[in-house]
């Protein structure tokens, strides 16, 4: 019977590093270390050779560092690549740049702390290779090239009303959009779509740790129409503004006094699995915009959205959720798609596309994006 475990390479230029993370899968009987490698030049040397299922990356390694050996994975070897970060604002711009050059994920590692913190990534890495090699990952270019895809410049003028004019349909106040694994990417191949003259707030909330989100919103914003800010509360929302959670707390809408609404930061609730929740920052957008929200569930693990995205559904507002094929991990979406919450299931370049539509009033005379 043939070997059906998940085959990994591990590419560290740390002794240490390629030891333990190797003996986290001792015990592990579906997933098999076929090889360590102490740079990326070597990397790719085994990669070719032994053809790996998944693979580990360090970041910053001698010879050749990982983003340049990323660059050249992606091109000739495309597989999914896991990097390893530091949790420092350099460590996060370089990993925000891997993820923006095709790789899958990342797990952040304290190097101050190595020995500790190395057990505290062990479940979070395993759970992580096994979501996504559980299907085939789409590194292959698709239709519309789904890893190299990109937006061209905006040559497309867009009208939009606050009212409803002849011939739009019913058009939402405010977008709520949640990503986990492989929502970095994903985000950046949605958000860079919107217009500057865009009519809505958009709140943003994407899995990652604090050190990660402020570098996040500021690559958001070098590369969109709108502005992208790292939410630090109280701001009033306000069109062409696109909020993101703070990789430590929660994000809520709540009304303000002079009748808009603004942006409300809680550690409360503390037992949920994940803050930012993705749910209570949607389930808050549904309260204050009953009947005229977007709800937008991207890639990721678990469930996390799937109360909020209902919230949002049961409010009279529209749901779309990323489709299997461009999801990094099929498992958020697939909660709201499997239990009929989503109006959409859609692909990720469509998606981006698809926000326009349910929020501005578009000439019938203007085109919506190409691509390359």
């Amino acid at each position: 019977m043939a070997d059906e475990s998940i085959r990994l390479l591990i590419i560290d230029d740390s002794p240490f590093m390629r030891r333990a993370i190797s003996s986290f899968f001792d015990d592990i009987s579906d997933i098999k270390v076929i090889g360590t490698a102490k740079d990326g030049q070597d990397g790719i040397r085994q990669i070719r050779e032994l053809k790996p299922d998944i693979a580990t990356m360090d970041i910053e390694m001698p010879v050749m560092d990982g983003l340049t050996a990323l660059k050249i994975i992606m091109e000739k070897f495309p597989l999914p690549v896991i990097m390893l970060s530091s949790l420092s604002e350099e460590g996060a711009k370089e990993t925000l740049e891997a993820l923006g050059l095709g790789a899958a994920d990342y797990i952040p590692k304290n190097l101050s702390n190595v020995s500790l913190n190395i057990l505290k990534v062990k479940d979070d890495l395993i759970s992580k290779i096994r979501a996504i090699t559980a299907k085939k990952y789409p590194f292959k270019p698709i239709e519309h090239g789904y890893i190299r895809m990109a937006a061209t410049e905006q040559t497309v003028s867009f009208l939009y009303s606050r009212t409803i004019e002849k011939g739009c349909n019913r058009k939402m106040d405010i977008v709520a959009i949640g990503a986990s694994t492989g929502g970095p990417k994903a985000i950046q191949d949605v958000i860079p779509k919107i217009p500057e003259n865009f009519p809505a707030p958009i709140i943003l909330v994407q899995h990652m740790p604090k050190a990660f989100t402020g570098p996040f919103a500021e690559r958001l914003s070098s590369l969109s129409h709108i502005r992208v800010m790292e939410a630090c509360g109280g701001e009033i929302i306000k069109p062409g503004n696109a909020y993101l959670a703070p990789g430590d707390k929660h994000i809520s809408i709540v009304k303000a006094n002079d009748g808009g609404f603004a942006v409300s930061l809680s550690a409360e609730p503390e037992n949920l699995i994940n803050r930012p929740s993705i749910s209570v920052m949607m389930e808050s957008v549904a309260k204050c915009f009953p009947g005229k929200a977007l709800g937008v569930i991207l890639t990721g693990m678990g469930s996390d959205g799937f109360l909020g995205m209902k919230k949002i559904k049961e409010s009279g507002g529209r749901t779309i959720a990323q489709d299997e094929a461009t999801s990094v991990v099929y498992g958020m979406p697939k909660a709201v798609a499997d239990a009929g919450i989503a109006d959409l299931v859609l692909p990720i370049y469509k998606i981006g596309d698809e926000i326009i539509k349910e929020t501005v009033c578009i000439n019938h005379k203007f085109k919506l994006q190409t691509y390359r």
